[in-house]
């Protein structure tokens, strides 16, 4: 009998893994001696952080990453196939969501291998929850692109979606091309629209702020170069 894939979700920055997950997910942590983790050095340091029945040393870990090529994930799977279960992390938040570690898992779905999520942040829901836009209608789109003709476009038609289906539209950024994107969206949106600038999500340093572009304009820029940020828009 094949093992079960466990989605393990990791703090959203420097913080104790028992101030963000619960008892009952670090539970589910310790006894797994077989992982698939984006970087293995800061896998390592949550799994301390998190305790595990086996010591640190013996842990098997792989890594999966955007540098992992498509013909080594079968290998990946091998564990699972021999009747171990295996962890799969993401270097913060939940996996697979914006995360190599989807491909692994629609590999083990494709095998009928057991597939189980487990409850932690998430940095859009949390977003999503404190923005004040449409919770009911929502898209997550990922990065933009990064060069600045791309994205203006890419704005201006993620904005028309949202003003055709009342849907609000969630999109993320490399930290140090944050200041960028904030300005490029002031520059391209309409006044009107409404802009949640969500930063260091469950950090002491957290801000999640809600104002229309015309009110951004006015206002001091946010301070969130090189801090991870969620960008939400509602035309």
């Amino acid at each position: 009998m094949a093992g079960t894939l466990y989605l393990i979700p990791v703090p959203l920055g420097p913080t104790a893994p028992q101030d963000s997950l619960p008892a009952n997910v670090l539970a589910t942590v310790r006894p797994l001696t077989y992982f698939v983790v984006e970087q293995a050095k800061t896998a390592r340091a949550f799994l301390k952080a998190a305790g595990t029945d086996t010591p640190l040393q013996e842990l098997q870990l792989e890594e999966l990453n955007e540098h992992t090529k498509a013909d080594a994930l079968d290998r990946l799977l091998a564990p699972l196939r021999s009747g171990h279960d295996v962890g799969l992390l993401s270097e913060a938040g939940c996996p697979a969501v914006a995360d190599p570690g989807a491909n692994l898992v629609a590999l083990a779905q494709q095998e009928n291998i057991r597939v189980v999520p487990l409850i932690g942040p998430s940095s859009l829901l949390l977003a999503l929850m404190a923005s004040g836009l449409n919770g009911q209608r929502f898209a997550f789109l990922g990065y933009l692109p990064a060069k600045e003709a791309e994205r203006t476009k890419a704005l201006r038609d993620l904005e028309s979606d949202s003003r055709k289906h009342k849907q609000t539209q969630l999109f993320i950024e490399t930290p140090y091309r944050n200041k960028a994107m904030f300005e490029g969206i002031l520059q391209t949106c309409s006044p009107t629209t409404r802009l949640t600038v969500a930063t260091d999500l469950t950090l002491p340093s957290e801000s999640v702020v809600t104002l229309t572009i015309a009110q951004w304009k006015k206002k001091t820029p946010p301070e969130i170069e090189r801090r991870p940020t969620v960008f939400l828009l509602l035309a």
